[in-house]
């Protein structure tokens, strides 16, 4: 039986700290995969006062934290690097999941393009990640930019761009 496996990246205190682009929806839009989800791993981002345990460090409280839920710590935008994201996946059994989160265009985009590299098989929900507005683009355009790009995305692996919930 194949397992719907979610991985939720940095949605955390600390990094929902600055505005994010429709926080309170992408969070709903989170717990319903969340819900769905077989298994859930949770990536956490560890820097400065973002320290592993710490208040900032903590997921949002919106959030829905099942009890079975995993928990990999990163301190680089790739949640593969230097973790234990593939020994959690591996102790799961799979080589598929789906990805939501913030930030959109850094840890994201990271761990997508990672991710297909090691050989896994990833679906965005395309409405289920954010970001904030920078210098030269809204969070909406990066979203949608983002979006494009993952769809056209030509990995080693097979991925499903971009794919929103029903």
């Amino acid at each position: 039986m194949k397992k719907n496996v979610l991985v939720v990246v940095d949605m955390q205190v600390g990094v929902l700290a600055m505005p994010r682009h429709d926080r309170e929806g992408k969070a709903a839009l989170i717990n319903q995969l969340i819900d769905a989800a077989d298994q859930v791993v949770f990536i956490q981002h560890a820097e400065g006062d973002m320290y592993a345990g710490g208040e900032l460090w903590q997921i949002i409280p919106e959030l829905h934290q099942p009890a079975h839920a995993h928990c990999v710590t990163k301190t680089a935008c790739d949640a593969f690097w230097n973790t234990t994201l593939d020994d959690v996946l591996q102790r799961i059994g799979t080589r598929a999941f789906t990805v939501c989160g913030c930030a959109t265009d850094y840890c994201v985009d990271t761990t997508i393009k990672v991710g297909a590299s090691k050989g896994y098989a990833i679906t965005v929900a395309a409405d289920a990640h954010t970001t904030a507005d920078r210098t030269y683009a809204s969070a909406q355009q990066l979203i949608g930019q983002h979006n494009e790009v993952w769809a056209g995305y030509d990995p080693p692996s097979a991925l499903a761009f971009p794919h929103p919930l029903p």
